[in-house]
């Protein structure tokens, strides 16, 4: 059987940012990726938005590896040439009644150490966005957009050029958790075992599956499965902003907001649809729901503008009407599994806190050898 110092199980935006992070340190890396290519779910069906760390409760994983993932991820682009624009997001309020949660807003975005929020009055909110309708608003200047493929493409090159290497086509298909490493059996063309000193479940979508088919490893550290749907749908025309636009959170998410991306083009969403199995497509019948919610702050909106875009899956570990739960970054000390790392729920801001995450896995296995 061979043996290897360090596998990562998945080559999504958050394996391929702990890949690079262990491979710095100077593991010896392999990254096992069930598809053919890097980024391939959600990584690929996001928003690729660079989020400033506002809206997550303080002390949370969210908040404290979004803020510093953040800074690490402007400081990757400007090192690595990936394309990003520092645009700016507007948190808007569109009724008086929403006011004392923009304030409540601002206030936890000033715990979680985002300090630069600009408070703006309706007028000079539209001074930016002159077709924009609210009563007050927030601008978070450091708020972007990225070119998230560029930006995975960059940390393949990083990891290998620290000499990881990146296996496609070779999916976990099931392992153990040993006294000497961990065993996982890789399916693919040319099957085989491998035994591994560390591991790190990056498998997104599929990690609690992944994590429950190790055997000696305690199920009641798996977490259930829950997968939420988010639609988008483009705007057929010019984009009406140049800045992102979001309204007061409701009791899904943050609300249909608009995004710009580096072409231009603008995308309204996600709505949050609860699925049972993994499925992208997009009902056109969908947006029908968005009209009302985007003319609440963009009341210029005219029918039949929106086009149905694409579909992101967020793997969520709490279910519908729960408390949006925090990132989990599962490691021996909480388990018990020597070498063993998950990563369950990293959905959003995960691409902004993938850097963050990646050295925060690199510390967690630094104190478990």
């Amino acid at each position: 059987m061979e043996r290897v110092d360090a596998i990562v199980i998945g080559a999504g935006v958050v394996g391929l940012a702990v890949a690079r992070a262990l491979a710095i340190a100077r593991r010896e890396v392999i990254v096992l990726e069930a598809a053919e290519g890097i980024g391939t779910e959600t990584s690929s069906r996001n928003s690729e938005v660079i989020h400033a760390g506002i809206y997550y409760p303080p002390g949370s994983l969210k908040a404290q590896l979004c803020v510093a993932g953040k800074l690490a991820l402007y400081r990757f682009c400007d090192e690595h040439g990936v394309a990003y624009r520092r645009c700016g997001k507007l948190l808007v309020a569109t009724h008086e009644k929403q006011l004392p949660k923009l304030e409540a807003i601002k206030q936890q975005a000033d715990s979680n150490g985002v300090t630069d929020l600009q408070s703006l009055t309706a007028a000079e909110a539209r001074a930016l966005e002159p077709e924009l309708r609210c009563v007050a608003a927030y601008l978070s200047p450091s708020t972007g957009v990225v070119d998230s493929h560029a930006f995975m493409l960059a940390l393949q090159g990083d990891a290998e050029s620290h000499a990881a290497m990146v296996a496609f086509a070779s999916p976990v298909n099931g392992g153990a958790v040993r006294d000497d490493g961990i065993v996982l059996e890789v399916g693919g063309a040319a099957p085989t075992s491998v035994l591994a000193c560390s591991v790190v479940n990056c498998a997104g979508l599929h990690a609690q599956k992944l994590a429950g088919s190790l055997k000696g490893f305690p199920s009641g550290h798996v977490p259930p499965t829950y997968y939420a749907k988010g639609n988008y749908y483009s705007l057929i025309g010019k984009a009406p902003f140049s800045r992102l636009v979001y309204p007061m959170p409701n009791e899904a998410g943050l609300g249909v907001h608009i995004t710009i991306d580096l072409g231009g083009q603008a995308r309204f969403g996600p709505d949050v649809e609860w699925i049972d199995r993994i499925d992208y497509d997009v009902d056109p019948r969908r947006a029908d729901s968005f009209y009302a919610a985007i003319r609440d702050y963009w009341p210029g909106l005219k029918d039949g503008q929106l086009a149905p875009a694409y579909s992101g899956i967020r793997p969520k570990i709490v279910g519908p009407k729960e408390k949006a739960a925090d990132f989990v970054i599962s490691g021996p000390g909480e388990h018990g599994a020597r070498g063993l790392v998950n990563l369950f729920g990293i959905e959003s801001p995960g691409l902004t806190a993938s850097l963050a995450i990646g050295d925060r896995v690199r510390e967690l296995l630094a104190l478990s050898t």
